[in-house]
């Protein structure tokens, strides 16, 4: 029987406690997000596939438009994977994506060790896996075993405080924060943490909820979700999380990527 983490199992997540140095060393990086549906550079707001809009037809050119502008980085979601949809088209865009020489931060659909294995075989600086940290927990510590925690990071996406799956379509009845704890006992370091109800709607990202996160688990903790402007990268920055991946926002000319960039570089 597979594990799923969650009230059911009757498990009390145990974990850091606050103040917690497991990953204290600080590390920051802003990463430019590229979503992929079917091929094509898309938002959604709130995760909602009915709230799609298209941006560029080559993510390849967008990816070297964040490095032209100074991103090591880029934040590359497989949309049609999260929503368990299959086609080629999203592979044959982050092979491209891979081919500019930026690192890839990868998720959506990572539900086995085999498409894990695939992803980070194709170049993949890391994986993150959100649906499978709740339901398959055996897979998320294979994958720690065989790549190393610098390579595999947990997704937690939440709504209202609870943690949501499958392309955000679903309901896991366990919080970020227990959920993050879990994860930092069974040697987790990485987790993107995204508020759903800001994504793509740019009304600022939910600082209070990551900073908890980090805190409660000591870990990296990456925001993502509701970009505004430059002065949520500054309050990531400054409330000590580890990194922010900004969308809509720099799509829409509302966050300047080579500013951002600047944020938290010493002069």
């Amino acid at each position: 029987m597979v594990e799923k983490i969650g009230a059911s199992t009757n498990q009390r997540p145990v974990g850091l406690q606050v103040g917690s140095t497991a990953c204290s060393t600080r590390v920051w990086d802003v990463y430019p997000a590229i979503d992929l549906r079917r091929g094509r550079v898309v938002r959604l707001a709130q995760g909602d596939p009915r709230k799609e809009k298209r941006y560029a037809d080559s993510p390849m050119l967008v990816a070297r438009c964040w490095q032209e502008a100074g991103a090591t980085w880029v934040h590359v979601v497989n949309l049609d994977g999260a929503f368990d949809e299959h086609g080629a088209e999203n592979q044959d865009a982050l092979e491209n994506i891979l081919a500019t020489g930026l690192r890839v931060q990868f998720g959506g659909g990572l539900r086995n060790l085999i498409a894990i294995r695939r992803v980070l075989d194709l170049g993949v600086s890391r994986a993150v896996v959100g649906t499978a940290a709740v339901e398959d927990p055996m897979l998320v510590e294979m994958a720690l075993a065989e790549f190393g925690p610098e390579r595999i990071a947990v997704g937690i996406d939440a709504r209202e405080g609870k943690v949501r799956t499958h392309g955000w379509q679903r309901d896991a009845d366990v919080s970020p924060v227990d959920l993050g704890r879990l994860w930092a006992a069974r040697g987790v370091r990485w987790i993107v943490f995204t508020d759903i109800s800001r994504d793509g709607m740019g009304s600022g990202i939910n600082l209070a909820a990551t900073m908890q996160l980090a805190e409660t688990t000591g870990l990296h903790v990456i925001a993502s979700g509701g970009v505004a402007g430059l002065e949520d990268v500054q309050r990531a920055y400054d409330a000590g999380l580890s990194g922010i991946i900004i969308g809509r926002a720099l799509y829409e000319g509302k966050v300047d990527l080579s500013a951002a960039l600047r944020i938290g570089v010493q002069p």
